[in-house]
């Protein structure tokens, strides 16, 4: 670091009364400034001028201050009043910021300090099992966050050569999805539906079929009840899935400021696992209520409304999210963000602003309908409007070669299943084609928390398709395929055993599944 020092007869420091001891100290100082730059590498020292800002006005929760112009975008501030707040907007007078704790303490008048940090909150291992705000302010009662690495909420997403092709399996569990719309480690699967059809079950079902596996889970509630937010946490405390999951929530009763930010912070928590190389299966339950909060808290910035009030960049704050989620490339590691977010429609329309954008950004959408779920059919997944367009590139072989055909054959079989109401006659293909999808709709049904393995769910679709369930009353299927399932565990271990770690269904293992059925059909009957 070189320094311009002037003469001292121009200064006059030694006529004009400044005594030499002062003068070394200057030389001193500088000199200990240059050997602390020299000596430390890699360390960026930045000074700058402490700034003091004052509120010009406040109110619902958005301030204006005045007299911060360092103040940078997303920066966190400080309130004389104890609470912090971030900057969301600025003018050439006036810095807009969000309040993020107890708007009513911060007054007109009162003074705003400099952080010099980004929005950010604690990440680690230290992590699993704790319930956090966006912030990192821990909600639970097991103790303060000992992390002490932080990551920035908001976060460029990874480029192109950074990025790796999505060829892993994610199982979710559940037969329906598993075999028709499979899951890649690394994909963006948009799970839409109207209020109370099970959006939240379907993510909580792929959290706890994690438990024993190598996925780290990150579940995120953004303007959920406390007592919703306490349920899903306790369900996850009693399948033991805590241990390898985070919770981010900010609930009903937080700020509009909080709920923006959570998914960002659900995906910052997920980030620090990737780049450890580990897999990451976030859940943002869910995004509809996320655009609703940065509506309201556009409006309070006064922000140019567009359609149904939505600000003109709501699908760039979504879009910017959900493509942090990828796989990362080997040669840097590793890892991958695998991303289920949850959107909420009315009346089963999934052509809605929020929802649309969603499905034009996601890798595919799980289409859950009312009237299934009125019917009984759990999960009440419309396989016709449901699609995964990567994830089947993922799937194992054994699956593969039991459930190619299953998607065409249950859309056929709802098409024509409309004939049966009325009693019309139907040719005999027909009539084979809707018995046989009774059958498969039956084999789909699937209680919460009872996630089957890659080799119970392939088993099962192999007694399906090998016609085993042709003679057996429809409503007896899901009894007597449990029976078959148990007397194959127990009496071809090593067989299941095999195509659990193989995942493939080769023609000894079929054979082989074959005569542990007819052993088994003779046992139940």
């Amino acid at each position: 670091m070189q320094r311009q020092r002037s003469s001292k007869k121009k200064h006059g420091l030694f006529e004009d009364g400044i005594g030499r001891t002062a003068m070394d100290e200057v030389l001193n100082i500088e000199g200990l400034l240059e050997s602390i730059e020299t000596g430390v590498r890699g360390v960026r020292f930045d000074v700058r001028i402490a700034q003091e800002g004052v509120v010009a006005d406040v109110g619902d929760g958005v301030a204006r201050v005045e007299g911060l112009p360092d103040a940078g975008y997303y920066e966190l501030l400080s309130f004389d009043a104890g609470v912090q707040g971030i900057v969301f907007g600025m003018d050439r007078r006036f810095i807009d910021v969000v309040i993020l704790g107890d708007h009513s303490l911060v007054k007109a008048g009162g003074k705003v300090g400099l952080t010099g940090r980004v929005a950010s909150l604690p990440v680690g291992d230290g992590l699993l099992g704790r319930v956090i705000d966006p912030l990192g302010v821990p909600l639970d009662d097991l103790g303060e966050i000992g992390e002490r690495l932080h990551y920035p909420i908001e976060r460029e997403a990874l480029s192109i050569i950074e990025r790796d092709f999505v060829r892993e399996p994610l199982y979710t569990g559940i037969k329906i999805i598993d075999s028709m719309l499979p899951i890649g480690r690394g994909q963006r699967e948009l799970i839409i539906g109207d209020s109370g059809t099970g959006k939240t079950s379907i993510a909580l079902d792929a959290i706890v079929n994690q438990k024993g596996g190598d996925v780290i889970c990150v579940y995120v509630a953004i303007g959920q009840k406390k007592a919703q937010i306490a349920r899903v946490v306790e369900d996850l405390q009693r399948h033991d899935a805590m241990k390898f999951t985070v919770v981010v929530a900010a609930d009903a009763d937080a700020s509009p400021a909080m709920s923006f930010l959570a998914p960002y912070a659900g995906c910052a928590v997920a980030e620090f696992f990737m780049d450890s190389g580990r897999d990451a299966l976030v859940v943002y339950d869910d995004l509809t209520k996320h655009a609703n909060a940065y509506r309201g808290l556009s409006l309070l910035l006064r922000r140019t409304p567009g359609r149904e009030a939505f600000p003109g960049d709501v699908f760039y704050i979504h879009s910017r999210l959900l493509e942090r989620a990828a796989r990362r490339h080997d040669s840097i590691g590793g890892g991958s963000i695998t991303a289920l977010p949850i959107a909420e429609i009315y009346a089963g329309r999934i052509s809605g602003y929020i929802s649309t954008n969603l499905i034009s950004i996601t890798d595919g959408q799980i289409v859950l309908d009312r009237g299934l779920f009125n019917r009984g059919i759990l999960p009440p997944i419309d396989i016709r409007r449901s699609v995964s367009r990567i994830g089947g590139k993922t799937q194992m072989p054994a699956m593969r070669k039991v459930a190619e055909k299953l998607k065409l054959d249950y859309a056929r079989f709802l098409e024509v299943e409309i004939f049966t109401r009325f009693g019309a006659r139907v040719e005999e293909r027909t009539a084979a084609l809707i018995r046989r999808g009774q059958r498969l709709r039956e084999v789909l049904k699937q209680p919460r928390y009872s996630p089957l393995t890659l080799s119970e769910q392939v088993m099962t679709f192999f007694i399906l398709n090998e016609g085993y369930l042709d003679a057996v009353e429809v409503d007896r299927v899901h009894g007597y395929v449990a029976e078959i399932l148990e007397e194959i565990r127990r009496e071809g271990r090593r067989l299941v055993d095999d195509i659990q770690s193989s995942g493939d269904l080769t023609e000894s293992h079929q054979a082989e599944l074959r005569s542990l059925m007819e052993k088994a059909l003779e046992r139940i009957h």
